[in-house]
């Protein structure tokens, strides 16, 4: 087998070897025979450079890593390694594993494709002030694109095993590359979707990733409740932006639920919108041609039927009231217009009554730093600003405490 040019700063020796990667857009569709083996393997890396990369990064890594679907098939997920530029503590830089917001499910969303003429350029191109300031701190980032963006297959929105397979296998994958300059010690932080993905990723942690020391996990205004977001908006007879998050709803129920039938699901009117999905960012699926320009009870077919049963389930289950054993903090702006205050206060309970009022940090901002953004939805956005300070002294005295002799029992 061929091994891969080193990357930039990467141990003289390395503890596994990998194919040379391809220098065009065939990195991210490896052939079927590399995909089997464990997850969090390395498939191929190459240094990465444009709009995607760090600018506080020593090295920006591009990773195509194996991991699983929630139905036990084996992908390739794609996604960032960002090393500091400072020399690696002992032990290794504690890593922060990214779970970015939304951007859509098609493939030239995915953050590692990212480009200034993007249309989802703007969404992931907001979160490098934060994702730099850590590097400063001297913490390695690792920065998943999720299963289906990117990659083949359509990405799995909210379906919350996908997502944290992809954060906890990037960070493992992470480990592969750079054995001698990561450590055991991993925080998840997650924005909107991210948020609710980094939640799933600490409940799941201890079964997938037992050998990795989870210190915290922080969810700036994460995505929460999102049946009863759905079922309100059908009610509404009158068009709006926001309703092209059914469509992105729906592929994550899918993957959650094959049997889910889209024709029997949607209206005629939405079906002929339904492929979309595949070729648009989200910030397109909100425009009038689109999934923004129908009812809301236009999107979906008012007759009971199996499928809408299934899709509302698949719904529910995308709601982060989870136990998580590691400590927890949740982060909400009061004038966010994206996700609801009153949902994160309500989520916030329900993670203090599932593990123990002690366990869980909640900080509300009365006042957001408002940012520009194409949706006029800045006090969404500038939480990340806002909330900078505050977050980065909490992961401090999480990754400060002492380390568990052995990794915690899985929750139940």
């Amino acid at each position: 087998m061929t091994t891969n040019d080193r990357p930039t700063g990467a141990p003289a020796e390395r503890p596994i070897d990998v194919i040379v990667a391809p220098k065009d857009d065939t990195f991210y569709t490896p052939p079927p025979s590399l995909l089997e083996g464990e997850h969090g393997e390395v498939i191929w890396s190459r240094p990465l450079s444009g709009a995607a990369a760090l600018a506080s990064a020593r090295v920006n890594q591009l990773v195509l890593y194996r991991s699983r679907d929630v139905h036990g098939k084996p992908v390739a997920v794609s996604g960032i390694i960002a090393l500091p530029r400072g020399a690696a503590p002992e032990g290794g830089y504690p890593i922060v594993s990214w779970a970015h917001g939304t951007v859509g499910c098609a493939d030239t969303c995915a953050p590692s494709r990212d480009t200034i003429t993007s249309p989802a350029h703007p969404y992931n191109a907001y979160p490098h002030g934060l994702l730099n300031a850590f590097l400063d701190r001297g913490w390695a980032v690792v920065m998943t694109d999720y299963e289906g963006l990117g990659t083949d297959g359509l990405h799995p929105y909210l379906l919350g095993e996908s997502e944290a397979h992809g954060l906890l296998d990037i960070a493992r994958a992470a480990r592969r590359l750079y054995p001698a300059e990561l450590s055991r010690k991993l925080s998840i932080v997650g924005h909107s979707q991210g948020g609710q993905a980094a939640l799933f990723g600490a409940h799941h942690a201890p079964i997938w990733t037992p050998e990795l020391d989870l210190r915290g996990v922080a969810a700036l205004a994460p995505a929460a409740a999102v049946h009863l977001l759905v079922a309100a908006g059908l009610e509404l007879d009158f068009a709006l932006p926001g309703f092209a998050f059914t469509a992105l709803f729906l592929a994550g129920a899918i993957a959650g639920n094959p049997n889910i039938d889209v024709k029997e699901l949607l209206t005629a009117k939405a079906y002929e919108r339904w492929p979309h999905i595949h070729e648009r960012a989200r910030v397109e699926l909100s425009k009038e041609e689109s999934w923004g320009g129908l009812k809301g009870n236009e999107q979906l077919n008012p007759r009971p039927n199996p499928s809408k049963k299934a899709f509302f389930h698949q719904l529910e289950l995308m709601n982060p009231a989870l136990r998580i054993l590691a400590p927890i903090r949740i982060s909400q702006g009061a004038r966010d217009q994206r996700i609801r205050a009153d949902f994160t206060r309500t989520l916030h309970h329900q993670l203090a009554a599932l593990n123990g009022p002690v366990n869980v940090t909640y900080k509300e901002y009365e006042e957001v730093s408002p940012t520009h953004d194409p949706d006029e939805l800045g006090f969404h956005f500038g939480l990340m600003d806002t909330d900078l300070p505050s977050l980065t002294r909490w992961l401090e005295e999480r990754f400060a405490d002492v380390a568990p002799e052995e990794p915690v029992a899985a929750p139940r």
